[in-house]
């Protein structure tokens, strides 16, 4: 099991979609349903943040709605704000008549957490690996609310609010039931600080080849088929 640090997942993201042209959306797709294939039933609520983490969280809600369960999404931003691989994934999850509330401040993020206690599960799909420093706003307002409701909790990737170097929680953290990290464990997980968070740890597989992750073995890869590289 390979342990990384968020440069070196970047990176090998970065190899896998620009270098062997492996679209990010096929990426994102198979983060979400390895994500999804975590949840034992519905209903359930995904709260989703504007970056990566999101799209993967519009995945789960699009095979969740696909599936008959009942599912919602709360946004904690603009939907304009949602661009590239995680708008693909927001269209099709409305065009397919799935249920969105946009939460723009405080109260409106109490309000769709705390007045609801019909979903069994949240999906945790709010902030990624490139949180540093103390969370603020509406996401420190949204976790704060998702700790207090003592429900099943599945963070994509990591705990939103978790620093996924150090392990640390960046002033407040979500305490997931279980995590569903991609591809490599992330150097931060291996903190003690961090297993209060994380819950059960899945390290799914999402395509990205192991070789991706490993700089000698990458560069003998370029050097002994530069001929498809240089296309």
């Amino acid at each position: 099991m390979r342990v990384l640090s968020v440069a070196q997942v970047r990176e090998a993201d970065r190899r896998c979609i620009e270098e062997l042209g492996i679209p990010g959306p096929v990426l994102m797709n198979n983060a979400g349903s390895a994500v999804f294939r975590e949840i034992e039933s519905g209903p359930i609520t995904v709260l989703c943040g504007k970056g990566n983490n999101g799209g993967d969280g519009f995945v789960v809600a699009r095979l969740a709605l696909i599936t008959g369960w009942q599912v919602r999404v709360v946004l904690l931003t603009e939907p304009t704000n949602i661009r590239g691989d995680s708008e693909i994934f927001m269209k099709a999850y409305l065009r397919l008549g799935g249920k969105m509330e946009v939460c723009l401040n405080d109260d409106e993020v109490r309000d769709a957490l705390l007045e609801s206690d019909i979903y069994s599960t949240y999906v945790d799909a709010i902030l990624g690996t490139g949180t540093q420093g103390e969370v603020k706003g509406i996401y420190r307002t949204a976790i704060e609310c998702l700790n207090s409701l003592n429900k099943n909790v599945v963070s994509v990737d990591l705990p939103s609010g978790l620093n996924a170097d150090t392990g640390e929680p960046c002033g407040v953290c979500v305490r997931a039931n279980k995590t569903v990290t991609f591809q490599f464990v992330k150097k931060g997980f291996l903190n003690p600080v961090a297993k209060e968070y994380l819950g059960e740890l899945i390290v799914a597989d999402i395509g990205i080849p192991e070789i991706c992750a490993d700089d000698e073995a990458w560069r003998k890869l370029k050097e002994e088929n530069q001929v498809w590289f240089k296309e």
